[in-house]
């Protein structure tokens, strides 16, 4: 159970370190996000809990392929953010991803990756 605290101790820490430094820094915050932060704490937990090579590695793996349809997100929500705010950028950011997710997931099962 302690680990299982330190865990979440450890991991809401860093969320809160990024939104911090965002507060102040526009770049530094967007740069300290754009790190893979969550991947590697992932990567670290799996590991300091033993979970086999291949799970770790397959881990890596998907993340990559994850992120390249999640990025038009990025570019979709500071443009819609002044046209209708927050709360609907965020839903249209999150809808644009779903989508692109599932037709990039298309695209690669053609290569024999399959992510869905």
């Amino acid at each position: 159970m302690a680990w299982m605290i330190a865990k979440y101790g450890i991991t809401a820490a860093v969320v809160v370190l990024v939104s911090e430094l965002a507060k102040r820094s526009d770049k530094l915050g967007g740069l300290i996000a754009a790190l893979p932060m969550v991947t590697v704490l992932t990567l670290i937990w799996l590991h300091v809990e033993r979970q086999p090579m291949d799970k770790v590695a397959n881990h890596a793996w998907y993340t990559f392929w994850y992120v390249v349809p999640t990025l038009p997100m990025f570019l979709v929500f500071p443009y819609l953010l002044p046209r209708i705010g927050f709360w609907g950028s965020l839903g249209a950011g999150i809808a644009l991803t779903v989508v692109c997710v599932a037709g990039f997931a298309l695209v690669l099962r053609r290569f024999g990756i399959n992510l869905l």
